[in-house]
């Protein structure tokens, strides 16, 4: 069971398939994805993106969350936690991987800092205390914000995928 999360704005709620067109806009944005690789994702790569975030749930017990604002429904992002299975030095492999992305109508509002919150705050009870972990891109000075301002502390630069990345880590 994929729990559901309410803030004052915001419903994190299970991703749906009916989700996908709102996803696939999302990921085709040059917007978004400037800092996470750079390269619009297609409507399949986004599908198995979709199933990915399923698989997460069932077999991990957490995943990412469909975010929607409150107060219209609209769809404006994605949030949780992942086990990716990067190839990273130092290894996080066993540290769960908090990430977020918000669809471009919803960027500037807060939205991230308040979902971030709840989501980590929902980590903490899941993980016992364990910490956790967000990778980031440097350049990527909005999101940097919002991971200090819910508690990650930049760790060390990694780099991942032949590109610098900040690591940061946050204990419950």
């Amino acid at each position: 069971m994929i729990p559901r999360i309410e803030t004052d704005r915001l419903i994190l709620r299970p991703h749906r398939p009916a989700d996908l067109d709102d996803c696939a806009a999302m990921w085709a944005s040059p917007e978004v994805v400037k800092y996470i690789g750079g390269k619009p994702f297609s409507r399949e790569e986004v599908w198995s993106r979709m199933l990915r975030y399923a698989g997460h749930w069932e077999w991990m017990g957490f995943g990412f969350w469909a975010m929607e604002e409150k107060s219209s429904g609209a769809f404006a992002g994605e949030m949780g936690f992942a086990e990716f299975q990067r190839d990273l030095k130092p290894s996080i492999l066993g540290i769960p991987e908090i990430g977020w992305v918000l669809a471009t109508q919803a960027q500037g509002r807060g939205y991230a800092t308040e979902g971030v919150r709840a989501v980590a705050a929902w980590g903490d009870q899941k993980f016992q205390g364990a910490r956790t972990v967000c990778l980031i891109d440097p350049e990527n000075r909005a999101s940097l914000r919002v991971a200090e301002k819910c508690g990650y502390a930049q760790v060390r630069q990694v780099t991942y995928n032949s590109h610098a990345m900040c690591l940061l880590e946050r204990a419950a």
